[in-house]
């Protein structure tokens, strides 16, 4: 039988089996609408805001600042066309980084065609973006700058206390995604200088379907869903009580969790990234080595092509991903390698291990064992190879 050892955990992650008992009630037994005027109504409203209260406590920031969405994505586009569209009469000029998640990238990309300026700040050779060069490109005009946090590809993290404090002294709205970091990294959003903020439950071991923007007080900004008023008539919809109720319990084991499982990860990470390195002749570490999430590692293999590499591992019982999941099906290079200088080939021969809760020392040794075999049989027949 062939060993099963899950490394896409950016990907997506199990639920944790105390988040589903947490949720299990809330798909049959209290199962009421929070709109609903009744006693099962405000069963699951009081849930909802025991969980929204959760959730504002590790971000520092108030109940009331937390609005649930459907996804990342939805929180994404939520915080870009909403501050877009509230504050255009000041300006239409958005700067992003160049290695944003497609979920950003498309979104700005569609308000160009609505009449908006974007200019992407290029990252040095680690995926590192420069404060100096933000101040440089915000106009008079500029209204929003959003960068990623934690980098879904590349693990690179990004100063965003320092990128937040150039925003707020230039009186520029600051949006952060913080899909891959939440849970991970300590985050204050005042502290910070954080107005928007992005997080998904399934990166943290809670449900699929269920993200948050976090909009700070104040902030003006115009809701993409009309209907019921829900979510203080920013986000109209029926709201996912069970899946916001695993989120708020997936974000508290991680919270409770994340030094210690930081440090294991950490240790677990490098072992990982020296023995490819070691073993492995004609390889490339992606991103900053030093200020990386803790469970990520991406590799980029000369002379071979990602997909065929992930193909093997597969048959071997391994489960990596050549990039982003959202957009890996495009066989194209991936944008976040090209951005950091790479050459097509080695964006297209670079693989992304993502570690996490379940992850063992046999595992990394497992990885160890096998792939430099697989990656010397590719090249074998490589028609890259000189």
């Amino acid at each position: 039988m062939v060993k099963k050892i899950y490394l896409d955990y950016a990907s997506t992650t199990p639920v944790d089996p105390k988040v589903l008992k947490e949720m299990l009630p809330y798909f049959s037994d209290k199962f009421g609408n929070t709109m609903s005027f009744h006693d099962k109504g405000a069963e699951a409203l009081e849930a909802v805001e025991k969980a929204r209260i959760k959730i504002a406590n590790v971000l520092n920031a108030k109940p009331e600042e937390i609005i649930f969405t459907s996804s990342a994505t939805e929180a994404n586009n939520l915080a870009i066309k909403g501050i877009a569209y509230a504050n255009s009469n000041r300006g239409k000029h958005i700067i992003i980084s160049s290695i944003e998640h497609d979920s950003v990238l498309n979104t700005v990309n569609w308000l160009k065609t609505q009449g908006f300026e974007i200019t992407e700040l290029p990252v040095d050779k680690n995926g590192l973006v420069d404060s100096k060069n933000l101040e440089k490109e915000i106009r008079r005009n500029t209204i929003l700058v959003s960068m990623i946090h934690g980098n879904n590809e590349i693990g690179t993290i990004q100063n965003i206390k320092l990128l937040g404090e150039t925003c707020k002294k230039n009186n520029v709205f600051f949006h952060t995604d913080t899909s891959q970091s939440f849970g991970k990294i300590e985050i204050d959003v005042n502290k910070d200088n954080i107005d928007l903020l992005t997080a998904s439950s399934h990166k943290i071991y809670g449900p699929k379907g269920v993200g948050l923007l976090y909009i700070k007080s104040g902030i003006p900004i115009t809701p993409l869903l009309h209907g019921g008023g829900h979510e203080r008539n920013l986000r109209s919809s029926t709201l996912n009580v069970p899946g916001i109720i695993g989120f708020a319990k997936a974000t508290e084991i991680a919270w409770k969790e994340l030094k210690k499982e930081n440090k294991r990860l950490i240790k677990l990470r490098d072992k990982l990234i020296n023995g490819i390195l070691k073993r492995i002749s004609n390889t490339k570490l992606n991103g900053d080595i030093k200020d990386r999430l803790a469970n990520n590692v991406n590799i980029s293999f000369s002379f071979i092509e990602g997909e065929s590499l992930l193909l093997e591992l597969n048959l071997e019982g391994i489960f990596v991903s050549t990039g982003s999941a959202c957009s890996s099906p495009k066989l194209e290079p991936s944008k976040i390698l090209m951005a950091l200088g790479r050459d097509v080939e080695d964006a297209h021969g670079s693989i992304r291990f993502s570690l996490g809760r379940w992850t063992t020392d046999n595992d990394i040794n497992y990885v160890l064992k096998v792939l430099p075999e697989i990656v010397k049989r590719l090249r074998k027949f490589s028609p890259f190879k000189d």
